[in-house]
């Protein structure tokens, strides 16, 4: 239950707004000077403060008591309140720190909302403080995430305030890639607040999206999977990246500072041509277009996504394994699995081997389509139940299958790496009856 706090040195007023306040679900403390006031914020967990200005009989007024009590606790909203209250007293407060300022007599409905406001707009910036934390610490890790080329491009375009569309699998790093993009920029040091298209119901999201807007002033507001924006709110977007956007219901245009990225999982261009999305929008974003590639295709990366996220060893055989994977879940899917090793992997100090893994992995991994999916069990087994010859083909098979997704099919680098003649190889993978796509090109 929120705690607010009145301090008022009228006992009618303070147990007038205590009844107001408790009809609506708070938990509500009083105090009438400015001794009891630091009492209760020291000792009891606030959340608001409704302040008024004039106390008599008090060595601090509310103004005094707002500086001192902001000093020392910044994130703790106060509302204040006055009977004798001026534009001078009102822009005072809000200049040292006071959400906003409302007259007395005030109605019991407008000081509800002012408190709600007061409040959300509290929540907000405690978790914009916390996620700018834990995003700078994540940015740093979640880097590794990111294919170098990728990550280039990214760095170029923060420096710039050019509108980015980024797309890709679901799971593959976007929202990574946006807040990279944020915090890489000269807007670093402001908000970066995320519009879920799809984790939103329709009826909310314009709400939210205006909502959001307003507490992303100066900083990057991401649409998350812009494609299932609904068509009417599009347009608000496109208005809003055309500088004429209104405040809903209203002619009061707004004035935002925003940067829009955005992100997407379809081939935005395939809605356009259904109608589903508008086509001067989507040029609109997709001024920067970046694509993040699946996971799948970009297996020689895994080795040092592990090595940055995971306090473990892994042996040789199961990064094999977590390089033959196909990762349909993408960088999400890895985290998840790096994760649940940490958990249930028993001695720190061990090795991480192939039945350390999880086993819904290891039961799942199919490498190429002409990989027998009980080659795996096989390598567990240490291949004993089969013959000399049939254990040294089917090893010999497993290994250089690993090898080959480890560097994503680049036959020249597999050669390399395996210390075999390129065509040597070629000749050994044939004669094994396995096919890749030979990249030996590639630099």
């Amino acid at each position: 239950m929120r705690k607010i706090l009145i301090v008022d040195d009228e006992d009618d007023i303070r147990f007038l707004i205590q009844g107001i306040i408790e009809d609506e679900g708070f938990e509500v403390l009083t105090a009438s000077n400015c001794k009891q006031a630091y009492e209760l914020i020291e000792t009891e967990d606030i959340d608001l403060v409704v302040q008024d200005i004039w106390l008599q009989g008090s060595v601090h007024d509310g103004i005094q008591i707002l500086q001192n009590t902001q000093a020392k606790y910044p994130e703790l909203p106060f509302l204040m309140i006055s009977g004798h209250g001026t534009i001078e007293t009102a822009v005072s407060s809000i200049k040292f720190g006071a959400y906003d300022f409302i007259e007395k007599p005030f109605k019991s409905d407008r000081l509800i909302l002012m408190i709600d406001r007061a409040l959300e707009n509290a929540d907000l910036k405690r978790l914009n403080k916390a996620l700018k934390i834990q995003t700078h610490h994540k940015i740093d890790n979640l880097s590794y995430a990111l294919p170098e080329n990728v990550q280039k491009a990214l760095a170029r375009a923060a420096k710039t305030n050019s509108r980015i569309l980024i797309t890709g699998e679901v799971g593959s790093g976007k929202a990574i890639a946006a807040q990279y993009v944020h915090y890489n920029s000269d807007r670093a040091n402001q908000p970066f607040m995320t519009l879920n298209c799809i984790g939103i119901a329709p009826e909310k999201l314009e709400y939210e999206f205006f909502s959001l807007l307003e507490h992303a002033q100066g900083g990057t507001l991401l649409c998350d999977e812009v494609h299932a924006m609904p068509l009417e709110l599009q347009g608000k977007l496109l208005n809003l990246l055309q500088d004429t956007l209104y405040k809903p219901e209203t002619s009061e245009k707004i004035n935002a500072d925003v940067r829009v990225i955005a992100t997407s999982s379809e081939v935005i261009e395939e809605n356009v041509n259904s109608g589903q999305f508008r086509k001067d929008l989507y040029f609109r974003l997709n001024v920067i277009p970046v694509l993040i590639p699946a996971l799948k295709k970009r297996k020689s990366q895994i080795p040092q996504i592990i090595e940055h996220y995971s306090s473990r060893s892994f042996s040789n055989t199961a990064m094999s394994v977590l390089q033959a994977y196909n990762w349909p879940g993408n960088i999400k899917q890895l985290h998840n699995v790096i994760e649940w090793v940490e958990i249930m992997h028993e001695y720190p100090e061990n090795e991480v081997g192939v039945d350390d893994l999880p086993p819904e992995l290891l039961n799942n991994i199919t490498p190429t389509t002409s990989a027998p999916k009980d080659e795996l069990q096989l390598l567990r087994e240490h291949l004993m139940t089969l013959s000399l010859r049939e254990a040294r083909e089917r090893f010999e098979r497993y290994y250089l299958l690993s090898q080959v997704n480890k560097f994503d099919g680049n036959i020249s680098k597999t050669a390399e790496f395996i210390g075999m003649e390129r065509s040597a190889l070629h000749r050994k993978l044939k004669s094994l009856d396995v096919f890749s796509d030979d990249k030996q090109n590639v630099a």
